[in-house]
């Protein structure tokens, strides 16, 4: 008797399953828990400010350690990521975030003095936050398929949400709970990487394709394009972070907006737009060029720089941080994908190269912003901010300028083994 369609499509399952749909599910989640990892510090500094008494000085530092051992984490990471194996060291990347959360919360109370504690729980986190930073673009770079330039912008949306989420979620939590139970935070929020590393575990990794004519590293540092990418990266990471870190405080401290107000139109509304960009972005299934959408972002990031440093009402000002997220949306993921492109290379020390330059950009951002507040103390943070608009003119500089407008044709894929 003959099978009819209906018949063949229920004996063969004719749409086979997605081996890689846990890998994906389990990258989008590690990125929200970069975000979780570099944004508790910035919601929790007004606490540690009134009630650990620290000053704003240390407080900088914190902010500063976080990005700086993120860097140091790139640059080791790109020897040893190869040797100890990619699935070990996400494993490894996720407890050690979940230890420095709890960290934030246990260790002030287990020390005399809160700086040092706080102080270890961030090292903690940076390394976490960085080995993630390494290790997430490759793996889901190697998955095959196509369009990868807007699977890995849909990829760092995650972030934009992971901070989203965190920051709403914290802002109401610690309205609930009270000022005094502050510490209950982090530890709650341990459970998201706890989460990432049961998901890690059994998620099938693909191999990165040796693919033929791929640049050497050697050969990368010496392209006068790949140094221009490199900078990118650093204008990315500063134009973000810059707000982002800071954007907490400044609603309070420089707009004198409510703390619960300001985190949810400030930083949350930084987060939220940041995330839309990168998933209208790609959704557009090839419809824009990434370079015009990236220089039209940077001219508006600069702007919205602008508008939060000079801003007559303090809705503007929150409005101003918004905006900057939405602008600086793309930087990150658009130049990962330009860069792996243009240079047909997509491994661990390639990523971690990148990293390493955007890592070096978030540092100095909300050090610039501080440094800045402090040469001009009658103006604060909005001197601060208006110095950082120099960030966003560099990108769109670079974009301009810097980078070759031939076309990049897309590498053949080649066969990939799962780890």
């Amino acid at each position: 008797m003959n099978s009819t369609p209906a018949m063949m499509l229920k004996n063969n399952d004719a749409a086979p399953k997605d081996p890689y749909k846990r890998t994906l599910y389990a990258s989008y989640l590690d990125y929200v828990v970069q975000g979780i990892v570099n944004n508790v510090n910035p919601i929790l500094l007004i606490y540690y400010q009134r009630l650990l008494g620290l000053p704003l000085t240390k407080i900088s530092v914190l902010i500063a350690v976080n990005f700086a051992v993120q860097i140091a984490t790139d640059l080791l990471s790109s020897r040893y990521v190869g040797k100890v194996g990619i699935r070990k060291c996400m494993l490894l990347a996720n407890g050690i975030s979940a230890l420095g959360l709890i960290g934030i919360a246990v260790f002030p109370m287990l020390c005399a003095n809160a700086y040092p504690a706080l102080l270890a729980a961030t090292v903690l986190n940076a390394v976490g936050g960085g080995l993630i930073e390494v290790l997430v673009s490759p793996i889901v770079e190697a998955i095959p398929g196509k369009h990868k330039d807007k699977r890995m912008s849909m990829l760092h949306s995650f972030y934009s949400w992971g901070c989203a989420m965190f920051i709403a979620i914290s802002t109401l939590l610690l309205k609930f709970l009270g000022a005094e139970r502050w510490y209950m935070v982090p530890a709650l929020w341990a459970l998201v990487p706890i989460a990432d590393m049961i998901l890690f575990f059994h998620a099938p990794i693909c191999r990165t394709p040796e693919e033929k004519g791929k640049a050497s590293i050697g050969a990368l540092l010496k392209n006068r394009m790949f140094w221009a990418a490199c900078l990118l990266m650093v204008c990315a990471g500063a134009g973000e972070m810059a707000m982002s870190q800071w954007a907490s405080y400044f609603s309070e401290v420089g707009l004198g907006v409510d703390k619960t107000l300001g985190d949810l139109l400030g930083p949350g509304c930084f987060a939220v737009l940041m995330g839309l960009s990168r998933v209208i972005y790609g959704k557009s299934g090839g419809k824009v060029r990434l370079e015009r959408v990236m220089k039209n972002s940077a001219l508006l990031c600069l702007a919205s720089y602008l508008l939060a440093a000079f801003a007559p009402h303090p809705l503007l000002g929150l409005a101003g941080c918004a905006l900057c997220g939405l602008a600086c949306g793309i930087f990150w993921p658009g130049t990962y994908s330009i860069a792996a492109k243009r240079f047909a290379t997509a491994d661990a020390a390639f990523f971690a190269i990148l990293a390493f330059f955007g890592d070096v950009g978030c540092f100095s951002g909300p050090q610039m912003v501080s440094l800045s507040s402090g040469i001009f103390p009658g103006v604060g943070l909005k001197a601060g901010l208006c110095a950082a608009a120099v960030f966003p003119l560099g990108s769109f500089l670079l974009l301009q300028f810097g980078l070759k407008k031939e076309k990049i044709k897309e590498p053949k894929q080649k066969k990939t083994g799962a780890d």
